[in-house]
């Protein structure tokens, strides 16, 4: 959100959750689930990035009114992207990456999040419903490999 490129290879040998997010998605309050495991995983190689999407109309106006509320309710520290889109001809090349990577096809809602290891493979792709707490196990396997 800060106007700075992304450059995957600062990610290189860390696992990486990407995640499609919207502040005012029902599914919102992931964020704080998602900033836990940031804050305890981080230092062993966990990054988290948040992708925010309008592509389903739950998303604020401006970058930082979503910076400002993510970081005021949820007290996001992850990184955050500028809006993308997430499917069509102008989805972002990461989410089409993401989804031909693991196979499932288009994004269906907000909140779906995809775990990266650190050799940059796709090891599962997560729903929306799917809490975080869910699927730390999965985050603590892949940060032992």
């Amino acid at each position: 959100m800060n106007g700075f490129t992304i450059d995957f290879k600062d990610y290189q040998g860390k696992v990486l959750l990407v995640v499609n997010t919207a502040s005012k998605c029902g599914f919102a309050p992931q964020l704080e689930g998602l900033e836990t495991l940031y804050k305890k995983y981080h230092d062993q190689g966990l990054e988290v990035i948040g992708l925010p999407s309008n592509q389903f109309h739950q998303e604020l106006d401006s970058d930082q009114a979503t910076s400002d509320y993510c970081q005021m309710h949820y007290g996001v520290t992850f990184p955050m992207t500028q809006k993308v889109m997430v499917n069509g001809s102008n989805a972002d090349p990461l989410f089409n990456y993401l989804k031909d990577a693991i196979g499932h096809g288009r994004i269906k809602w907000n909140f779906t999040k995809f775990l990266i290891g650190r050799d940059g493979q796709v090891i599962n792709r997560f729903a929306p419903i799917t809490k975080p707490e869910k699927f730390e196990p999965e985050i603590v396997n892949a940060l032992e490999q």
